[in-house]
Order: structure tokens, then C-alpha cells, then sequence
């Protein structure tokens, strides 16, 4: 909602196919049946880069209108689908380098589109969006462990809080030649930060039940950081 209104439909679209794509491991019974779903998703993205009709659905039509107005990187799409379909095995992250290549090319990536759709192709703002991704990844994980626990007992969750903590810092290093334009798609950075705070109050427990209370103050932090045009 920060975002211009000329480009907000295309960014309904996008994070609504992100949606779509990253709760197939959680609603399928097996593996095939994601690899299925997920394939289905792949052919409806060829489509709308090769130009030919594409199915009637909720968010193809108008992810494919974004695609194709905005000239999105397909290689974007690929890497994104690829890597929500290598974590259908349920196997937990290893180790934080594991954690973190997944990070990027499931959130970072949708960061890059995200930018895309706001026309910004800017080295800097990319650059910013990789850490950006990371973090908030990093911070949804520990967030969900008490659902579903993905990551191995081996990392401690003050390890990956400093992880993302510390892409965090990478990203705002590169804060002032980041265009304005490209402040919407880096938002999440606010987020990720509030609940990374919490956890640390919290002792780094992710099981810690004060921290299912949602933010009630979230929707103004994000517009004081787009007014003061900070991520």
C-alpha cells in the first residue's frame, strides 16, 4: 500500500503467487503432490513469458499482466519455484549457510521482483533487497518454528536472529543510493527488525507464548519508515 497506486495491482499479484507457491508444503499429504502443484505453477509462468494464453485464474491473469508489463526476470520465477520445490522433503536446515541460500532464493528473490515491478533495476536497491530477503526469511522462520519447526536442533535461534540481524545492517549500510522508488519493496526490513527485538526480550525462545501477540502497531511503523523514507 506504500507503493504507487499504478503499481500496486502487479505487487497484489506477485506476493499473492508467492503465497501460493510457499504454503504448498504445508497443504499437501506428500511430496508428488507438491511437485504437482508446483509444476502446474511453472507452466502458467512459461506461458505468460513465451506470450501465449494462459489459464483464467484469480492470480495467473494478473501475474501474467504483470510479467509482461514490466518485463519480470524469469530467472526469478525458476530459482523461487525450484527451491519451494527442493523443501517439499521436510528435512530441517543443517546449518545456517543451508538456511541462508534458501532464504535467498525463496524471499530474496521475490524482493528482486518486487523491485522489478516498481521499475527499479538498480544495482544498490538489488543489493539491499538480497540482505532485506535474508533477514525477513531468517526472521519468518524462527517465527514459525513453534508450528513448523523447520531448522535443526544444531542451530541455536540466537544464531540465526544474529544472521539476520547482521543482513540487516548490510542492507541500511547501503541505505543512502537506494532510489525512493524502491523503498516499498524493502519494507519488510521494519518488520523482520520489530521481531527480531521481541525475540531478544524474549531470550531468543521462540516458544515463548508473548510472542504469538500480533504488532498492533505495525501498519504505523511502516508508514512512519516510508515517510522518513527508511527501511
Amino acid at each position: 500500500m506504500f507503493a504507487p497506486a499504478r503499481r500496486r495491482e502487479s505487487l497484489f499479484a506477485l506476493y499473492a503467487f508467492n503465497y501460493e507457491v510457499a504454503r504448498v508444503r504445508e497443504t499437501v499429504s506428500e511430496p508428488v503432490l507438491g511437485q504437482i502443484r508446483l509444476q502446474w505453477w511453472r507452466e502458467n509462468i512459461v506461458a505468460a513469458f513465451e506470450g501465449g494464453p494462459v489459464r483464467h485464474h484469480i492470480v495467473v491473469e494478473p501475474l501474467t499482466a504483470a510479467i509482461r508489463a514490466h518485463g519480470l526476470t524469469r530467472a526469478h520465477f525458476d530459482r523461487l519455484i525450484n527451491a519451494r520445490e527442493e523443501g517439499l522433503d521436510k528435512a530441517p536446515f543443517t546449518s545456517l549457510a543451508v538456511l541462508e541460500d534458501y532464504a535467498e532464493a525463496t524471499s530474496a528473490r521475490l524482493v528482486y521482483l518486487a523491485l522489478e515491478s516498481l521499475g527499479v533495476r538498480d544495482p544498490a536497491a538489488e543489493k539491499a533487497g538480497f540482505h532485506i530477503g535474508i533477514a525477513y526469511a531468517l526472521a519468518g522462520l524462527l517465527r514459525s518454528m513453534p508450528y513448523q519447526p523447520r531448522v535443526s536442533r544444531a542451530l541455536a535461534s540466537a544464531e540465526i536472529a544474529a544472521a539476520a540481524s547482521r543482513h540487516l545492517g548490510l542492507a541500511r549500510s547501503r541505505r543512502s543510493a537506494i532510489p525512493r522508488s524502491a523503498l516499498p519493496a524493502l519494507l519488510p526490513a521494519i518488520v523482520a527488525e520489530r521481531w527480531l527485538k521481541r525475540l531478544a526480550r524474549a531470550g531468543f525462545d521462540p516458544f515463548d507464548r508473548a510472542l504469538t501477540a500480533r504488532d498492533p502497531l505495525q501498519s504505523w511503523r511502516l508508514a512512519i519508515a516510508s515517510l522518513r523514507n527508511r527501511y
